[in-house]
């Protein structure tokens, strides 16, 4: 029998870094109508059932309540689809770049709603342009984008961006800001994601977010907590660490946990050992990323 616990994952990205900063457990409505399972599970009996995108604003708010700065919010579609998140986002004044599926309908007209696929197939080959989302494992990650106004009478900007690949697929979000921004700025939001999934892979790569067996309520909050906390110090140590030099690529979370282990874990830790290796590692990682970003 495997763990099948679905967690939905709050994540801050900057140009600095990126770190897990919250959670919450997903309970089906099957076990919150099921009070002696959910007592079995340690389930406080206050719970209530949340989808979700509920869970996902559940965080942010609490985000956005202890201080955080957050100039946007992106997510796959299924967060983009649902309209009450996208409605308290506006009313919180946060920005938001959500991905939604091809058959989202959007208000491209006052008299006509379509699909956004519909939309992206009338679009000429003039209304596409060339921009990069951020850098990836092998450079810039460059796609076309095109970029819809949206028909909408609440406060702010609405808009649909689309991108699409060399393989010609197609990938729509739906966007709202404040105050008018550009196009670029929407395309390095929804660039973001990306970072999203390298914070899963550091996570559970890093600090072992996904080696638990919990059962239990309260256990699977505290390991997920443990972890978000081991890899949120691990970020800050690798933003702190001084700029390296040209022949070297600046520390990073693996390397910070690789040399952590050597010399604080090890009994007896050969420190001159583990900083040559660290230096191997580091200078052969820059000559790798500049051979990997030539045009």
């Amino acid at each position: 029998m495997e763990n099948t616990q679905v967690g939905v994952f709050l994540s801050y990205a900057s140009g600095l870094g990126r770190a897990l900063v919250d959670c919450r457990l997903y309970v089906p409505r099957s076990w919150i109508a099921d009070p002696a399972r959910c007592a079995s599970a340690g389930i406080p009996e206050e719970l209530e059932f949340a989808t979700k995108p509920q869970l996902a604003l559940q965080m942010i708010e609490a985000a956005l309540d202890a201080g955080l700065r957050v100039g946007f919010v992106t997510a796959d579609e299924a967060y983009g689809l649902d309209q009450f998140l996208r409605n308290r986002l506006q009313q919180r004044q946060v920005g938001y770049v959500l991905a939604v599926a091809r058959n989202h309908r959007i208000q491209v007209t006052p008299h006509l709603r379509e699909r956004v696929d519909v939309t992206a197939a009338h679009l000429s080959e003039q209304a596409w342009q060339r921009y990069s989302c951020g850098l990836g494992s092998k450079g810039n990650r460059w796609y076309d984008w095109a970029w819809v106004t949206i028909c909408d009478d609440a406060p702010g900007c609405h808009s649909l961006l689309i991108r699409r690949a060399s393989d010609g697929e197609l990938a729509f979000y739906r966007c709202w800001t404040p105050q008018p921004q550009p196009l670029t700025t929407l395309v390095r939001v929804a660039g973001a994601r990306w970072a999203v999934e390298e914070t899963f892979q550091q996570g559970k790569g890093q600090v072992g977010l996904d080696h638990y067996q919990c059962r239990q309520w309260k256990a699977w909050y505290r390991f997920a907590t443990l972890a978000m906390l081991a890899l949120a110090m691990l970020a800050a140590v690798a933003v702190l660490s001084s700029q390296p030099a040209d022949c070297l690529i600046a520390l990073t979370v693996p390397e910070i946990r690789r040399l952590l282990n050597l010399l604080v874990l090890a009994k007896t830790p050969d420190i001159q050992l583990a900083l040559h290796w660290a230096f191997w590692r580091r200078r052969h990682q820059a000559t790798a990323m500049a051979s990997h970003y030539k045009q």
